[in-house]
């Protein structure tokens, strides 16, 4: 499945309640100082719902970077646990973690594309 394609209405509302509370989860359970700020962007939920994909965005340092999903990772049986404990569903979904790096690069394509405005305006002023 796709990030953002939830294929009935059970699941997007899944999805939504997931994104919400693992936000506040990981708000709650890290420290900016330990993996950055991470904002969880997209929640893709499995139509049997026993599973979501968390997809993640992350601002901080490289090390931080490097760090994140590990500490994630490792902590994901507990993330789910609290999970479980905040929200009514016959499953707590199994949770994957992945960093998305869509604002990256959205941001970069913007940088290189001032870049080329900029050049383009200079080139364009001397002739």
């Amino acid at each position: 499945m796709t990030a953002g394609i939830q294929p009935n209405r059970r699941q997007a509302r899944v999805a939504k309640l997931l994104k919400r509370e693992v936000g506040e989860i990981i708000r709650r359970e890290f420290s900016v100082d330990q993996v950055g700020l991470l904002t969880v962007n997209e929640v893709g939920v499995a139509s049997d719902l026993k599973s979501a994909t968390v997809y993640l965005g992350f601002v901080g340092t490289r090390p931080q970077r490097a760090s994140a999903p590990e500490k994630l990772e490792s902590r994901a049986a507990r993330i789910r646990m609290m999970l479980g404990s905040a929200i009514r569903l016959k499953f707590t979904p199994v949770l994957k973690f992945i960093l998305d790096d869509s604002i990256q690069e959205a941001s970069r394509v913007l940088q290189i594309l001032e870049e080329l405005d900029r050049n383009g305006s200079a080139s364009g002023q001397e002739k």
